[in-house]
């Protein structure tokens, strides 16, 4: 059996480990559609109109994906510190 990295473990009964899995997920949606928001004010400013407030509201969602996933990353390493130390 070839070993695993740690964190990657899962539960004896085969369900998926209840990790910061769920949050990275978030934060990705939230990061692509916050660059897919301003890539699309890019492209209606080059049209020459103007983006709309919603536009710019959910390209808010970009620099929150970015937090959001830098907190997974630490609760992650925390978590295979804290069992690597048991």
């Amino acid at each position: 059996m070839a070993p695993q990295s740690p964190g990657t473990e899962t539960p004896s009964d085969g369900t998926a480990p209840a990790s910061g899995g769920l949050l990275f997920r978030i934060s990705l949606a939230l990061f692509v559609i916050g660059v897919a928001a301003v890539v699309a004010i890019f492209v209606v400013a080059a049209t020459g109109h103007t983006p709309g407030l919603a536009l710019y509201l959910t390209a808010l969602a970009f620099p929150l994906g970015f937090l959001l996933g830098i907190v997974s990353a630490l609760r992650a390493g925390r978590r295979v510190r804290r069992d690597g130390q048991t």
